[in-house]
């Protein structure tokens, strides 16, 4: 059964607000945030959702018995690692939702637009076959930009004998 997915018109006003709130989110974070190479990514140990809780607790032992952090620690560092890796865990949350919602509202609405241009194709094609003036060259042109016509270009006999030398 093909699934069906109606996507709602999203007003050009929506779009351009979404699009100032996340301008505006990314210059509001832009002098806190890194850039790690993959190496470094690489190196680093990682907190993710199972570790998070971990974390968490260990933060909150560490401030409520000063007496087991090691005076090699900097308890100010600890703290504002922790804050800074908790409060962004919960963006980097909303903003993972907001992307599955994204991809799947493009796969949605590109399929639709998809399946509406090979209407168009075709019915520019029939009617090219049916010389209907005009039709060819819309047909022509869709021809040319049609993805299964992407195919690597065949070498000529000149330009295959070139390429073997």
């Amino acid at each position: 059964m093909k699934p069906t997915c109606h996507v709602k018109a999203i007003p050009a006003a929506v779009l351009n607000k979404a699009q100032k709130a996340i301008d505006e989110a990314l210059s509001s974070l832009k002098p806190y945030l890194l850039a790690l190479t993959p190496g470094e990514r690489h190196g680093l140990p990682k907190m993710g959702q199972k570790t998070l809780s971990f974390v968490e607790k260990a933060h909150e032992y560490a401030k409520q018995n000063l007496n087991f952090v090691p005076p090699y620690l900097d308890m100010n560092e600890y703290d504002k690692d922790f804050a800074d890796a908790h409060g962004l865990w919960g963006l980097a949350n909303s903003i993972r939702q907001l992307e599955e919602g994204l991809d799947d509202t493009i796969m949605a609405a590109g399929s639709e637009a998809y399946k509406a241009s090979l209407t168009i194709y075709r019915s520019a094609k029939d009617a090219a076959q049916q010389d209907i003036p005009g039709a060819k060259a819309i047909y022509e042109e869709l021809t040319t930009r049609f993805p299964q016509n992407r195919r690597k270009k065949k070498p000529t006999d000149g330009e295959e004998s070139a390429a073997s030398r």
